[in-house]
């Protein structure tokens, strides 16, 4: 779903789908976002990156059989927004630093990097939303 408004004056872009729990439905969030956002004219380059970790993430920690995960783009003024969100309210990420050696655990590390800053939100029950919001700059408008 794409929406686009004007609001005195700030273009308000907002792209949502709901996905399956699985690593198809996790490169496809990553993919479509992509696509999404070079319509929108927006750099791609580290939100493909912060939606491959969260969607990861949905599909590894918050995944309920039959449940999918949804997972939105916001934009309004300069401020990307990406929420992810899973079926499991009960488990609540949690950034570790993994070991040197280890192949998995820097998902969380890397969405810090990338974003200018990210969360939680709760519900509804039984769902969270790890969000992320990215600075980015707005496209020229054309007259």
């Amino acid at each position: 779903m794409n929406q686009k408004s004007v609001e005195d004056g700030t273009s308000i872009r907002n792209f949502t789908l709901q996905l399956s729990p699985t690593p198809r439905g996790a490169r496809l969030a990553r993919l479509l976002a992509t696509e999404q956002l070079r319509s929108w004219g927006l750099p791609w380059n580290r939100a493909s990156q912060v939606v491959a970790e969260l969607a990861a993430n949905a599909i590894t920690h918050g995944r309920v059989p039959g449940r999918d995960f949804r997972l939105t783009l916001y934009v309004v003024a300069d401020t990307l927004r990406i929420e992810v969100a899973d079926a499991r309210g009960d488990r609540l990420p949690e950034p570790r630093h993994p070991a040197a050696e280890g192949e998995s655990g820097r998902g969380l590390l890397l969405v810090a990097a990338f974003a200018d800053r990210w969360g939680v939100a709760p519900g509804p029950h039984p769902r969270k939303t790890v969000w992320a919001e990215l600075t980015v700059a707005r496209p020229a408008t054309s007259r």
